[in-house]
């Protein structure tokens, strides 16, 4: 049995710290919402996501960082790339050089345009050992114990097989690979064009249109991906295409509903203002769209969607400029 330490009580923070109980770890979740954290240590659950599902009674919570790391084998990050490293430099201090650090959370970083490996080598330190967890999984879903398989990276073999008996449940499987930077991109881009997908959605565009998005954006990420150093069929395993296809498709992913709220005639502002849980997809947009741009890819699918979003374009003008752009081969 090993002590897992999930910091983030969202909710994929806690179907997460549900998968790791039910294989009786010891776990806590840590979270600086003091009600959410009461609610889970007295009635067994977190009505703030999810107001019918009861917690296992040997998933405890804290608002003390320091108690939830304190002896901890695991870290597990689960909160907003945006608070990403003030939450990786609270936890600096009480975190032992053992501990492996598991990120959970999907996104890059604008202005910088690192993946969230590199933002925790930089305020951890390059040592630390670092894997993330990433795949086709809804929160929703999997809190609900419905099949769900997902992929583990990193540079260590032994510590990837590690991860794997730690979350692998009857219903929850975990692959592994060593292309950290592949799982990453995959992870990360697939919000962008969960956008892209609920825009269309939002206008009245059908499944041609959607299936059209999904197969374009999976080139773009690849050809992103690969420049980077990701390895190309990663992007055909879980963490790319598996991601791509249940964020682009479902009515659980906040990037799609954020997105249609967009197609529906709300602007970027208004549709985050609706939402209750964090959008990474927007500041992934604005962070892939620098990338390609400092990198000199061709990516469409991504300016246009960051057209729409940042710039206010109108989303049908831009959908008819990229249906007449000049002919050329699929591959």
């Amino acid at each position: 049995m090993a002590k897992i330490a999930v910091i983030g009580a969202g909710s994929w923070g806690t179907a997460l710290a549900q998968v790791l109980a039910d294989n009786g770890n010891d776990v806590v979740v840590y979270d600086i919402e003091e009600s959410v954290i009461d609610d889970i240590n007295k009635n067994h659950r977190n009505a703030k996501f999810f107001s019918d599902v009861v917690l296992p009674e040997n998933l405890k919570a804290t608002t003390d960082l320091a108690v939830a790391l304190k002896g901890a084998h695991f870290a597990l990050l689960s909160v907003p790339t945006k608070v990403m490293r003030v939450a990786l430099t609270s936890m600096k201090e009480h975190l032992s050089p053992k501990t492996v650090v598991i990120n959970a959370s999907k996104g890059i970083e604008p202005g910088s345009h690192k993946r969230m490996s590199e933002v925790v080598a930089d305020v951890l330190g390059q040592d630390v050992t670092f894997v993330v967890l990433s795949g086709p999984s809804h929160a929703e879903e999997v809190i609900l114990r419905e099949i769900t398989t997902v992929t583990c990276a990193g540079s260590d073999v032994e510590v990837l097989f590690e991860i794997q008996q730690l979350f692998s449940t009857d219903y929850f499987r975990v692959y592994r690979t060593k292309d950290l930077i592949g799982v990453e991109v995959g992870g990360s881009i697939k919000n962008v064009m969960a956008l892209g997908s609920g825009i269309l959605a939002g206008l009245g565009y059908g499944d041609n249109a959607r299936a059209m998005l999904i197969t374009r954006s999976l080139i773009e990420i690849k050809r992103l991906g690969v420049a980077i150093g990701a390895k190309e069929e990663t992007f055909d395993g879980l963490s790319g295409l598996g991601d791509l296809i249940v964020t682009t498709m479902s009515k659980h992913s906040r990037n799609f509903q954020a997105g249609y709220k967009i197609g529906s005639g709300s602007n970027l502002d208004e549709a985050l203002d609706s939402m209750t849980m964090v959008v990474e997809g927007v500041r992934t947009c604005q962070a892939t769209y620098e990338l390609a741009k400092k990198l000199e890819i061709d990516t469409p699918c991504v300016d246009a969607i960051y057209e729409v979003v940042f710039n206010r374009k109108d989303p049908k003008i831009v959908i008819a400029k990229m249906m007449q752009r000049p002919m050329k081969a699929e591959c």
